[in-house]
């Protein structure tokens, strides 16, 4: 699961914030949706962040996205879709094939999910940063597609999640699909392979816990 993330101002996200500042797009989805864009701080589900896709042209692009797909009969934006079935499920299959994704963070957060041993219901622990072992920017593969919101057409995405790792199975039973920097070109392009970048996915992570 993922439902928070962070971003730094830090020297590897700095040029990709200044891009999706510099969005036409952006100004017209923070003046129509009245909300302005997150780029710097804790990333929540519904707020407007800088993603990264192909154009048009099919050039590497940073655009202005917000975070979940509407559902019909919903009230909730889906947030994350699981890897397993994404490419089967009518709500991803169409971005899974051609619509994929690459949401920069610096890491995400975790709840520790805990059974009170009293009522044998779920509970919530403690709150966790982790993210990839030795690198500096958490790559979160995604899905988008755009969608009509308050009569204009806006993009909005997805993150992708899986099987943990075991070093932090003990925190959470889902992980988002992180990929390696080197693979963000391949797994946006429309025409390759998602299932054979997947095997990429990074699983060594580092975690700490964060003391409120």
């Amino acid at each position: 699961m993922c439902c928070r993330y962070y971003m730094e101002m830090s020297p590897e996200l700095r040029p990709i914030i200044e891009e999706a500042n510099r969005s036409t797009l952006k100004e017209r989805i923070v003046n129509k949706l009245g909300r302005p864009m997150v780029t710097e701080g804790e990333a929540r589900p519904t707020n407007i962040v800088p993603v990264i896709a192909p154009n048009r042209s099919g050039a590497r692009t940073v655009f202005p996205m917000v975070w979940g797909f509407t559902l019909p009969r919903s009230s909730s934006p889906m947030v994350n879709a699981r890897v397993e079935t994404a490419s089967s499920k009518p709500t991803f299959k169409e971005s899974w094939e051609r619509h994929r994704c690459i949401i920069p963070a610096s890491y995400y957060f975790e709840w520790e999910h805990l059974i009170n041993a009293a009522t044998g219901k779920a509970k919530t622990g403690d709150k966790y940063m982790i993210q990839p072992k030795g690198s500096a920017v958490t790559w979160l593969a995604g899905l988008y597609r755009i969608e009509d919101i308050s009569g204009i057409q806006v993009p909005v995405f997805t993150v992708l999640t899986r099987e943990p790792s075991e070093e932090i199975r003990f925190i959470h039973d889902r992980m988002p699909v992180i990929l390696p920097g080197d693979d963000i070109e391949k797994w946006i392009n429309p025409d390759s392979k998602p299932d054979e970048i997947i095997k990429n996915a990074m699983t060594d992570m580092v975690f700490e816990k964060i003391i409120a």
